[in-house]
Parts: C-alpha cells; structure tokens; sequence
C-alpha cells in the first residue's frame, strides 16, 4: 500500500483520490472549501480543510511522506503554481499536476513536474478516438503512435476464426482473449469468436487504423 496525496478536490480531484483508496492506498485529500473535504471525508483515509499555497502547511501535513502527489487544482493557476513550488521545496519526489492551459503546462514544465495532465483534452481525445474507431472500448497508450486497445467483440464477427481478422494486419499482435470468465494469453489463432468475446491488441497506431476497418459490420 502507497500512501498519496490530491490537493484539490473538485470533481477530477475527488475522483482520483476515491480511486486510489479503491486500489487499497493510503489517501489524503486536501482542499481550501470546507464543502468539497465535506463531500469526500467519508470516502478516503484522511481529508483537510487547508490552504495548499501555505508551505507551512503542508508540512504540518506531513505531506513529504507521501510517495507521490497529485496536485488537481485547476482554475487558479498561481494557486497551482505556488503548490507545485512548495512541494518541491519539501522534498516530494512524484508530483503529478492539472494544468488548465498552454501557459500553465509551460510553466509546470519548467518547474520539473513529473507528469502534467489535461483531463478535459484526454477525454476529448478518447471519445474522438471511440468515435472514429467503433471497435475500441478502451485503450492505453504506450507511446505517442503505440497502444493497447480492448476490443468487444460484435455479433458481426460472431463465428469467424481469430486469425481470419489478424492476418491483415499481422504487426498488430493479440495479448489476451477474455470469454465471460474465462481468460486465455496469446490466445489460438483458430479460435472462433463469439459474441461479447473481448480481445486485447497490441501495436502502433497505423497498424491498428487498418485493423479497424475489419471490425466492422
């Protein structure tokens, strides 16, 4: 078990820390508005009512124990800004941050951050992803052009061998096949499909672009 922290308790803050805690690690959450700590105290390990601007704060917190903080302020960008540089000043060694705009990922940039996030852009990506791609239910990038794509398989392709499908695209490899509960690794490339069968891909995103069009009806 990690022990975490999220500064900012918003909508995309809560939901990160109420996660974490899912995931079985130590949470602490922290926010300057009474009624966002209000909302999630019940559902995480710890939660504060402070001001993250204050580095006397945070170390009355003892937030340098924490193994990585996500700092999910977004709207106050010098707000943001000030955290980032206090938890620096403490010693944390994974800081994760929001950032709202352009200007505000150059400056966290700057700053070292270890991993910069933009939540509504991402999730901009994904759905224009699902859209343009049918077949893909979820996907994880590895990279800027490598991913891995869960497909559900579609009554159209119910009865039609694995192998009759990933042959056209054979840089495209198959990690895993999943039927109700069953689950099988690299799975036979002479197995039938069935629908609502789920199978995992792996490969870089020209590949998969052409895979695509053999999903679909």
């Amino acid at each position: 078990m990690a022990q975490f922290a999220v500064i900012g308790l918003g909508s995309f803050g809560a939901t990160i820390a109420t996660e974490l805690v899912k995931l079985k690690h130590d949470v602490l959450g922290i926010d300057s508005e009474k009624k966002n700590v209000e909302n999630i105290s019940e559902n995480i390990t710890h939660a504060a009512i402070a001001d993250a601007t204050d580095e006397h704060v945070l170390n009355e917190l003892n937030i340098q124990n924490c193994d990585a903080v996500v700092v999910a302020i977004g709207e106050d960008i010098e707000a943001s800004i000030l955290c980032v540089l206090h938890l620096k000043n403490l010693g944390i060694k994974k800081i994760w941050a929001k950032a709202k705009s352009k200007a505000h990922h150059m400056i966290l940039t700057h700053l070292n951050v270890d991993k910069i996030i933009h939540p509504e852009e991402d999730m901009g990506i994904r759905i224009a992803q699902s859209l343009s791609y049918p077949m893909v239910s979820r996907y994880m990038a590895l990279s800027d052009d490598h991913y891995i794509v869960k497909v559900e398989i579609k009554e159209n392709l119910q009865g039609l061998r694995l192998h009759s499908i990933m042959d056209h695209v054979p840089e495209v490899k198959t990690i895993l096949h999943k039927r109700e509960v069953e689950i099988s690794y690299h799975p036979d490339p002479n197995l039938i499909l069935q629908k609502d069968d789920i199978i995992i891909v792996e490969g870089l995103l020209e590949p998969l672009r052409r895979l695509s069009k053999h999903f679909l009806p």
